[in-house]
């Protein structure tokens, strides 16, 4: 098996489809129970659960894209932080929601468990 780095690895995109509420807030959790990658150091397989929870804006994730979306990690050799910094960043590019939490629950290893969560809001958006 080869294992790319980031970099290297192809992502598809994560296509979206238009907001009919786009006038009122609401929020959308996804939650991925078989999220898998690579370690880059040890070349060990990852495995965790990445929940996303949004208000979206003007257009929404598509599920069966985000799925091969997160699937394209399986051969990626990728830090946990990283993972969920990538998945953030990529969502907001994708559709630039009014709140974005990325939240990584990662699968013990060694005895040590991981989280890694981030945020990301519009900036004219106003929590409340």
């Amino acid at each position: 098996m080869t294992v790319a780095t980031p970099e290297q690895q192809t992502f598809p995109p994560i296509e979206v489809w238009e907001n009919k509420h786009s006038d009122r807030d609401y929020t959308i959790t996804i939650s991925v129970p078989e999220y898998t990658a690579v370690c880059p150091m040890t070349g060990l397989p990852d495995f965790g659960t990445i929940q996303i929870e949004y208000i979206p804006d003007k257009t929404c994730i598509e599920l069966k894209a985000f799925k091969y979306y997160i699937l394209a990690y399986r051969n990626c050799g990728i830090f946990y932080e990283n993972a969920v910094n990538k998945i953030l960043t990529d969502i907001v590019k994708a559709c630039n929601p009014r709140y974005l939490n990325v939240t990584g629950n990662f699968t013990s290893r060694g005895g040590i468990s991981t989280s890694v969560e981030v945020e990301h809001y519009q900036p004219q958006y106003q929590v409340g």
